[in-house]
């Protein structure tokens, strides 16, 4: 029963012959009815309609078989009736068999048709979600900040709270961000460590940008002929006196 509620729920299984009323539904409402995500969640329905699809069509041939099975057997029995007394309890002991065994089978249908819904679920909706909530933007500005405190990759509430305002998400995601980006990367420091050497690299270069700059203002702001008394360089003659 839970499994049918689940099929009925998503729109896999129904009177609804079009499929996935609900789940595109639930599409839309995730991407929040913007036009960007409109090919993404043309892309889920459609496979959601092949789910369906190769559900239904796995059930007829289930169904089929079934009936097949279970004329075959009665027409044995009926054959075996006249060498042998069948009683009408055997029959039905015997069809009750051959149902119960295509209702596992039909049960690992479902149950592998549910699994493959929730993989859709997660690799589209709930995928979109997490997106919707970091941009690129904010995940570039949290990696910046995670790299170059690698040594100690925890932020202070006081940087939390920073970094919050830059990637306009709240404290608590940018605290959930950190403590999940820790355990990948202490994971698998080895696939992270190329992405570590390419911060490290923007960092430097900035590093380098800022010291330039300061170095082409440095140079500006000093006065072009030095003089002790404070004179602009017009008040002073060919052998240094004051004119």
């Amino acid at each position: 029963m839970r499994l049918d509620n689940m099929l009925l729920a998503e729109g896999v299984s129904g009177p609804e012959k079009g499929g996935g009323a609900a789940a595109a539904a639930a599409a839309a409402a995730a991407s929040g009815g913007s036009s960007d995500n409109s090919i993404e969640h043309s892309d889920y329905r459609a496979k959601l309609s092949q789910i369906r699809q190769i559900y239904h069509t796995e059930l007829e041939k289930y169904e089929q078989a079934c009936n097949e099975f279970t004329t075959h057997v009665m027409n044995l029995l009926r054959e075996q009736s006249r060498t042998r007394p069948i009683s009408p309890k055997e029959i039905e002991r015997m069809v009750g068999i051959i149902h119960r065994k295509f209702s596992s089978i039909q049960m690992q249908l479902k149950q592998s048709t549910c699994e493959a819904v929730m993989i859709l679920r997660s690799r589209f909706l709930d995928a979109r979600r997490k997106r919707r909530n970091f941009s690129k933007q904010a995940t570039e500005i949290l990696n910046e900040y995670f790299y170059s405190h690698l040594s100690n990759p925890y932020p202070s509430e006081e940087a939390k709270e920073e970094l919050a305002k830059k990637c306009s998400i709240t404290v608590s995601q940018v605290s959930n961000w950190f403590g999940n980006k820790r355990i990948r990367y202490k994971k698998n420091i080895g696939k992270f460590q190329e992405e570590a050497n390419l911060y490290a690299a923007k960092t430097a270069v900035n590093a380098a940008h800022a010291v330039a700059a300061a170095v082409q203002n440095n140079q500006t702001s000093s006065p072009t002929t030095p003089n002790s008394g404070g004179y602009p360089s017009s008040c002073y003659q060919s052998d240094g006196r004051i004119q």
